[in-house]
């Protein structure tokens, strides 16, 4: 979809942009441009396109989830900043944490918060396993977000440590979930969390899903394991 039609469909979900948003989001694009050459941030550099696979799958996630009232938000491995970015310039009083293993991300996602004007935001470099036993974030966030880093029994382990108890794990899928649930089942349980919805829609014909896993009860300390484990035996 081109930008106007981004607009639009922002609009009939019940998205209002104004002119400071979308002037955030048009130096978003250009920056992350930019900074592909040098970082390799994403393999969508045209407009359209980005507008559509990015922005719009990111804020696609409001579609099922009120943040007027979320007040923290985590993204686990958001690379150039997908969801979390782009919701937080929709929704500015959103308190933003980033992890990403990668070091050179964090330098970049912190020159972009600078260069948007944003605020209240914390990227960390870390593996995403050592943070999640890391006190200070460790069940502290309202929503913990995902987008397509993993399989989602992976993920989970990866993801619903850091949410509080009563908040939500928000995993955006890109392909057809049904397997990756069945797979995932025994881990969101064993973590202390529940699948509450899964909610499928299109964007250009491409299929989407968002997850939503409400935290129950604390996740037993010795999750996540430690780094590679997770991937290496995922808990099935």
């Amino acid at each position: 979809m081109n930008k106007e039609d981004f607009y639009n469909n922002l609009e009939i979900n019940g998205i209002l942009i104004n002119d400071l948003q979308k002037s955030q989001l048009e130096k978003y694009y250009k920056l992350v441009v930019y900074w592909n050459e040098r970082i390799n941030l994403t393999a969508i550099t045209e407009e359209d396109d980005f507008y559509t696979k990015h922005f719009y799958d990111s804020i696609a996630t409001a579609f099922y989830h009120d943040f007027k009232d979320v007040k923290s938000i985590c993204d686990v491995g958001s690379g150039a900043g997908f969801p979390s970015i782009p919701l937080k310039i929709i929704y500015p009083h959103l308190e933003v944490t980033i992890v990403d293993s990668l070091n050179k991300r964090i330098k970049f996602l912190n020159l972009l918060a600078e260069e948007l004007g944003l605020e209240n935001y914390n990227f960390v470099h870390s593996r995403a396993e050592d943070f999640g036993q890391n006190k200070n974030y460790r069940e502290s966030f309202d929503i913990v977000t995902a987008r397509a880093v993993a399989r989602l029994n992976v993920l989970s382990e990866l993801c619903i440590p850091l949410v509080k108890k009563g908040g939500y794990f928000l995993s955006l899928k890109a392909q057809k979930s049904n397997q990756e649930k069945e797979e995932a089942t025994k881990a969101i349980k064993l973590l202390g969390a529940e699948l509450e919805t899964d909610s499928e829609f299109y964007i250009d014909g491409d299929e989407r899903h968002i997850l939503k896993i409400i935290k129950l009860k604390e996740t037993p300390n010795k999750y996540p394991r430690k780094a590679g484990t997770p991937l290496k035996n995922p808990i099935i």
